[in-house]
C-alpha cells in the first residue's frame, strides 16, 4: 500500500496532464457533436431560432454567436463556396450555415488550447504552456472539420447503398401508370428513411415550390456529388428531351447501380488482405516470433550459448 501510494505522488504530474489532453478532447469533441448532430425535424424555409433547437444546442449556440461577425469577415465568397458544398454533401447545410461553422472551429480551438494550457500549468511547465495551447488549438480545430468529412463519406456510402432500391421503387411506380413526381412521393412514403430519402424529399419540395423537373434533378446531383446519381440525373433529362419511356430507362439505372455496388463490395474485399499488412507486421507477428523463440532463447540461455 505504500508502495502505490509513492507511485501516485510521483505520478500526480504526469496524470494531471493526461487529465488535462482527455478534457481537452472531450471539451472539444462534446462541443463538434452536439452542433453537427441531427436536430429535431423543423421547416426547412427559415433559419433555426434558439428557441426551436434542443437545450444542447442552445448552449452551443450561444457559444458560437459572439464569434459570427469576426467569422463572416474571414471567409471570402469562394471560400464560401466550398464550405456550403462541403455542408451539402454531409447534410447540415439546412443546420448549420458557413460562418457558424468557422465559428464552430474557432470555440473549439479555444476550447483546446485552454485545456492544453491549463494541463501544461498544472504539470509544472509554465514555460511549455504557451506551446501546448497552440498544439491544443490546432487539434480541436480539426476535429468538427474531420467530422464533417466523416459525415459527408457516411452520408455518400449511404446513398450508394440505398439507390438500387429506391429506383426499383420508382420503376414499379411508374410501370404502375404514375407521374416520375407521383413515383417519387410514393417512394419517400414506403421506402426506408435514410439520406437517399432525405434527397428524394428535397427534391419533391423543389418541385412542389415551381422548379422544373430538371432542375430539381440537377440541384439534387449538384447536392450529392456522385457519379451514380449524375448519371441517373443525365438519362432522365435526355429521356424528357426524347419523350422516351421512363421505365426501362429506371430498370436499367437500378440494374446498373446494382452491378456497380457488387463490384464496389468486391473491390473492397480484396483491398482488405493489402490493409491487413501493416498491423500484422506491426502487433501480430512481433508477439508470434516473441512466444515462439522465447523457450529456445530461455533454453540456450541456460546452457550458456547467449
Amino acid at each position: 500500500m505504500q508502495a502505490w501510494a509513492t507511485w501516485i505522488d510521483s505520478s500526480g504530474g504526469e496524470l494531471r496532464l493526461w487529465l488535462s489532453m482527455a478534457a481537452a478532447f472531450a471539451a472539444a469533441s462534446l462541443l463538434g457533436i452536439a452542433t453537427l448532430r441531427p436536430a429535431a425535424r423543423r421547416p426547412r424555409s427559415a433559419r433555426p431560432s434558439p428557441s426551436h433547437l434542443p437545450p444542447i444546442w442552445r448552449f452551443v449556440w450561444l457559444l458560437l454567436t459572439p464569434f459570427e461577425g469576426p467569422a463572416a469577415a474571414t471567409i471570402g465568397p469562394r471560400r464560401r463556396v466550398l464550405l456550403e458544398t462541403r455542408l451539402r454533401q454531409a447534410g447540415l447545410a439546412t443546420r448549420l450555415d458557413p460562418v457558424r461553422y468557422r465559428a464552430l472551429c474557432w470555440v473549439a480551438a479555444i476550447a483546446g488550447a485552454a485545456a492544453f494550457g491549463w494541463g501544461a500549468a498544472a504539470l509544472g511547465m509554465p514555460r511549455a504552456s504557451a506551446t501546448a495551447a497552440l498544439l491544443g488549438a490546432m487539434v480541436a480545430a480539426m476535429l468538427p472539420v474531420a467530422r464533417v468529412r466523416d459525415r459527408a463519406a457516411s452520408r455518400q456510402r449511404s446513398i450508394l447503398r440505398q439507390l438500387p432500391f429506391y429506383l426499383d421503387l420508382i420503376t414499379m411506380s411508374v410501370e404502375a401508370g404514375l407521374s416520375l413526381a407521383a413515383a417519387l412521393a410514393q417512394a419517400v412514403d414506403r421506402g426506408p428513411a435514410g439520406p437517399m430519402r432525405e434527397e428524394l424529399e428535397q427534391m419533391l419540395r423543389d418541385l412542389r415550390a415551381g422548379r422544373t423537373r430538371d432542375e430539381a434533378l440537377k440541384a439534387m446531383a449538384a447536392r450529392v456529388q456522385l457519379p451514380a446519381v449524375s448519371n441517373l440525373v443525365a438519362a432522365l433529362a435526355t429521356a424528357h428531351k426524347q419523350g422516351a419511356s421512363l421505365g426501362p430507362i429506371l430498370r436499367a439505372q437500378a440494374e446498373q447501380r446494382r452491378t456497380e455496388r457488387f463490384l464496389r463490395a468486391e473491390k473492397l474485399a480484396m483491398e482488405a488482405p493489402v490493409k491487413m499488412l501493416l498491423p500484422l507486421a506491426l502487433f501480430i507477428f512481433p508477439g508470434t516470433f516473441a512466444v515462439l523463440l522465447f523457450p529456445v532463447i530461455s533454453r540456450l540461455m541456460a546452457e550458456g550459448v547467449l
